[in-house]
């Protein structure tokens, strides 16, 4: 193992655990130092004890690319990795065998940690069939959403890669805003020429709740909404959920076939139990998304399948136990 191997799999297992940004930063840092510096320079200083001498090399950091060169897997990474992993349990998976894509994550292209090349090599290695790419669109600035000419970009860049991953497939999609009036931050052309739109509410989370109601309701009943991300926006013990009317709004998504995301990061979870209840009796379709912005959060998805267990989802009404091409004949 490479040193910049490990460090990238030390980020991939902190990102899997919820880790700091603090502690993944400084991992990275220290791989870019690595990226920048020759390879014989880095051994022959892990062999001096120097390494600390270049920039962004710390004592944790020197330690693991030491390691790198006498020991198969550096001790640091293998006790990370039997920390880090995601428990799941004997209900959660049965749900998460039948998955085959995750439908809403996100790349550096916004704000993601990772390439889409690194999330595509990962889920593969997850054993997964698809993955719908969903960065943000442009009305969400602050996590560097995708305008017109970017998306045509990366549009084209997904163009490319697909034949370098086949027959893995990469759909393509973006997390749209809903905004204040419930229309989409995305105009009718692009959202034609998307594979999966993910509709989601990031403003005004605080809106009365007949105008939250009347705003999700217009979004999911478009004709290019294809799921409604995280429904509630809430995180939890940091934000409470919104407030809409869920016998409206999940009646709709029944009425016009868009799916409920169950939304899988660790401080989402949402819907909460109740309103999931709620969307069950109304008949909907549902996803399990991990919402991954770094590889590891990619193994996310058992959060969201207990979430399913506990409330006896029907696993044919999750979307994303269809293939690729089952999935898109859905949306069609």
């Amino acid at each position: 193992m490479t040193p910049v191997e490990a460090f990238e799999r030390v980020v991939h297992c902190l990102d899997r655990a919820h880790a700091t940004g603090f502690k993944v930063r400084a991992y990275l840092t220290a791989r870019d130092t690595v990226l920048a510096t020759p390879a014989e320079e880095i051994e022959r200083r892990a062999k001096a004890g120097t390494l600390k001498e270049l920039p962004g090399i710390g004592d944790a950091t020197a330690r693991l690319i030491t390691e790198t060169f006498t020991h198969e897997m550096p001790p640091y990474l293998a006790k990370l990795e039997a920390e880090t992993q995601v428990e799941v349990t004997p209900e959660a998976q049965v749900y998460l065998d039948a998955l085959r894509g995750d439908c809403h994550l996100h790349s550096r292209w916004s704000d993601g940690g990772a390439t889409i090349e690194a999330m595509v090599r990962t889920a593969i290695g997850l054993g997964h069939e698809y993955l719908v790419l969903t960065d943000h669109s442009p009305r969400l600035t602050v996590a560097h959403g995708l305008n017109r000419e970017r998306l045509e970009a990366q549009l084209d860049d997904i163009e490319v890669l697909r034949a370098q991953v086949a027959p893995f497939r990469i759909l393509t999609g973006m997390e749209v805003d809903i905004l204040e009036d419930g229309t989409l931050d995305l105009d009718d052309d692009l959202l034609e020429r998307l594979d999966v739109v993910v509709a989601s509410v990031h403003s005004k989370l605080k809106m009365e709740r007949r105008q939250m109601t009347e705003r999700m309701v217009r979004a999911v009943a478009s004709p290019h909404v294809d799921i409604l991300g995280h429904c509630t926006g809430r995180l939890i013990d940091k934000r409470p959920p919104s407030q809409f009317d869920p016998d409206y709004v999940f009646a709709a998504c029944a009425a016009f076939g868009t799916a409920v995301e169950i939304n899988s990061r660790v401080e989402r979870l949402d819907p909460p139990p109740e309103l999931l209840a709620i969307a069950i009796e109304h008949g909907c379709w549902f996803t399990i998304d991990s919402d991954a912005h770094a590889t590891g959060q990619l193994e996310w998805l058992p959060h969201g399948c207990r979430v399913a267990a506990d409330g006896a989802v029907p696993i044919e009404r999750i979307v994303n136990t269809k293939t690729a091409d089952e999935l898109l004949a859905w949306v069609a």
